[in-house]
């Protein structure tokens, strides 16, 4: 028993290093004027709704999802005011940049390890005491913003900050609608809080998971990962490829190395110049100048190729592709979903985006390349059947929540659920169910 108990404090630890903690955005705090006040409660629901939105800059999806959110809360009338905040701002500088330095390591140089972490702490509640009590020591300055601000809804968009805010409703000092969105297709086990109104998913099988663990099928929506509106608004194809400077009517491939540029892509690079279909290439290199440099000489003056840096009008570039070539991260692949753009994936992070890249295949909306030598003759022979990729592009618009923003906006702002608080009893018969051996 000592040694199961040993064991999941190590694999708590580690999973707090290498999971919730990632590369900081640098999203800075907003101000924060007029929050002196303490609003009484008042559950009258004709007043406007004070929404409280914490992601944490993990990367940048959850952040991406968060703000999906904010624009979608502000645009009805019934909420008075919607902030946003990265719990990250508010922990101490050594704590944040130490765990943003060792994730972006890890994923560089030893990502098996990571799949290790992912695998070893997906049972539930394992070493949460540990994990737990480091999150509320390093937030205390979140605590009290939350606090001060005392929402009426509550969404978190990482399961750091809504371990903190279960924590809260447990001890009485906060009372809150407090949802959760799962911003990957599967759930593990660390997105388990005692206490919560709402689980959004992003399948039906994330849904059956959660309710064969346990928890009541009508606190489980399956609304997909919140995205951007914008992501569901058409384009014109061939103009907007011309506004580009490419062909309109050829076929378009969009390499993604990601926000963080992290991959070689100037690799994939040099095995795209060998294609034989006729095609043009845009590639987007994220933040890095260094990786864009690198991009932009690997493509030797191929005027096939378009290379771009960090962009913010990815919607417009996903809806012109054909193809999209990068990494199954939940936020890039909700958004290639509701462009119907089927993805060719490569380098999945071991752990969450290895399953993410599972339910792409079963459903037949992605190809995965193990080795970037097979890379052009996988593409070619997709690209050499056209009904082949129409009915992949079918299949991705098939998976695709483009509203799911709103989806999960409307559901609560109407929603008349109490919160959930699991017993010790119930958090054991969830271990049980999740048992594996």
């Amino acid at each position: 028993m000592e040694t199961k108990a040993v064991e999941g404090n190590v694999v708590a630890g580690l999973g707090f290093l290498c999971f919730h903690l990632f590369k900081s955005s640098r999203v800075r705090p907003r101000a924060r004027a007029g929050l002196a006040w303490r609003a009484i409660h008042c559950h009258d629901r004709r007043m406007k709704k004070r929404v409280l939105i914490i992601s944490t800059s993990a990367g940048t999806g959850h952040v991406r999802a968060a703000q999906a959110l904010e624009k979608e809360f502000a645009r009805d009338p019934r909420v008075g005011q919607v902030i946003h905040e990265d719990a990250l701002n508010f922990t101490n500088k050594l704590f944040r940049e130490f765990y943003s330095t060792l994730y972006m390591k890890l994923v560089r140089n030893a990502p098996d390890l990571l799949g290790w972490v992912y695998k070893a702490s997906d049972e539930p509640w394992k070493g949460e005491p540990v994990r737990t009590q480091l999150d509320r020591l390093n937030t205390l300055k979140l605590i009290k913003f939350i606090e001060e601000f005392d929402p009426h809804i509550t969404v978190c968009t990482h399961f750091m900050p809504a371990g903190i805010i279960s924590h809260l409703q447990e001890q009485g000092r906060l009372r809150t609608q407090h949802s959760i969105i799962v911003t990957d297709f599967d759930c593990h086990a660390m997105w388990l809080s005692r206490m919560f109104q709402r689980y959004f998913v992003a399948l039906d099988e994330t849904k059956a998971h959660l309710e064969a663990l346990g928890l009541p099928a009508e606190r489980i929506t399956v609304s997909g990962i919140p995205i951007d509106p914008v992501f569901s608004e058409p384009v014109d194809r061939a103009a907007v490829r011309t506004s580009y400077g490419l062909h309109p009517e050829r076929t378009t491939l969009l390499l993604s190395a990601g926000a963080l540029g992290v991959g070689p892509t100037e690799l994939i690079v040099e095995r795209l110049k060998h294609l034989k279909h006729e095609s043009q290439i845009i590639v987007i290199c994220g933040k890095s100048e260094e990786v864009k440099a690198r991009v932009a000489a690997a493509t030797g003056g191929d005027s096939r190729f378009l290379v771009l840096g960090y962009t913010d009008r990815m919607h417009e570039l996903m809806h012109i592709s054909n193809l999209f070539i990068g990494k199954p991260g939940g936020l890039t692949t909700s958004e290639a979903l509701a462009c119907g753009l089927p993805m060719a994936i490569f380098s999945p992070i071991p752990g969450q985006e290895e399953r993410n890249s599972d339910h792409l295949l079963e459903d037949g909306a992605g190809i995965r390349c193990n080795e970037l030598t097979t890379l052009p003759f996988k593409i070619d022979r997709l690209l050499g059947s056209p009904e082949r990729l129409e009915a992949m592009s079918r299949a991705a618009s098939a998976m695709g929540h483009p509203k799911a923003a709103r989806t999960i906006v409307e559901t609560l702002l109407d929603d008349h659920l109490p919160p959930l608080s699991l017993a010790p009893e119930q958090r054991e018969a969830i271990t049980l169910a999740a048992a594996r051996e």
